[in-house]
């Protein structure tokens, strides 16, 4: 199983990102993914869920209304759309699938700062 995110940056507050996480090695389109991002000294924290199809996706509180978790079942990637960045913002965010027992991507850094 591999995970592989990508996307983070260095960006001004209220620009926008949008993070990939291309996968193999298990049935992405019968699988659930989700991101997480964890902050500097902090716990690391539930950002977004999608199912298998794609139809129910649901949000950690601070990226509702900001951020739009989809998928691509033909390129078995996973996507994380950031609007509105805010410092907070800030953080590794990681891939998850909930396939098998605790996979993640190796995270990717996003810094929001002016």
């Amino acid at each position: 199983v591999q995970l592989v995110d990508s996307g983070g940056d260095l960006v001004q507050p209220g620009a926008s990102l949008r993070l990939s996480c291309v996968t193999s090695g298990f049935p992405f389109s019968r699988t659930a993914m989700r991101w997480y991002r964890q902050a500097s000294g902090k716990e690391r924290e539930f950002a977004a869920h999608i199912s298998s199809t794609g139809d129910v996706t649901n949000y950690g509180d601070t990226g509702k209304g900001r951020f739009a978790i989809s998928r691509d079942n033909a390129k078995n990637t996973v996507f994380l759309q950031m609007n509105n960045l805010k410092p907070e913002d800030t953080a590794v965010y990681y891939c998850y699938t909930l396939y098998g027992s605790n996979y993640w991507g190796q995270g990717t850094q996003v810094t929001v700062s002016s």
